[in-house]
């Protein structure tokens, strides 16, 4: 006799967490991916798209399918650049993998830490060497 499969999932991903993914996807827009799937049609059918990406993330058998290559020109200069646009399904499952990561990385970043970020850019970090830059001549004034 075959043995029964164990009802407990090894990662623990909430179905909020794949809905409020979902919402910033939807948000977004963006172009369909390789399987030619926009995010209007992967509402008609979302209960379904997304429990499949819940169960098979939370079930550790998920896979990302293959990306759209599109040939973009380079803002400065000639040429052209690949970009990888991925399908609808695999940006809401980036998007609750990368909040995951930004829940546990933000704990340990250091308050003036701006580099890959959200919310915070090159000119931020820019403002925090500024301000540092002007407490230090303030201190040698002081001892001078």
């Amino acid at each position: 006799m075959g043995k029964l499969k164990s009802q407990v999932k090894p990662f623990e991903i909430s179905k909020r967490e794949v809905w409020e993914s979902w919402c910033e996807v939807r948000a977004s827009k963006g172009a369909p991916g390789v399987d030619g799937q926009s995010v209007e049609e992967f509402e008609k059918d979302l209960k379904s798209n997304l429990y499949k990406i819940w169960n098979r993330m939370s079930s550790g058998t998920y896979f990302p399918p293959a990306v759209r290559a599109v040939e973009i020109p380079k803002q400065h200069g000639g040429g052209t650049r690949m970009l990888g646009i991925p399908c609808v399904a695999d940006r809401v499952a980036q998007t609750v993998v990368a909040r995951h990561l930004v829940r546990r990385a933000e704990r340990v970043f250091h308050p003036d830490s701006c580099g890959y970020r959200p919310g915070r850019s090159a000119h931020d970090a820019l403002e925090r060497c500024r301000y540092y830059r002007r407490a230090l001549e303030a201190c040698r004034w002081c001892r001078s």
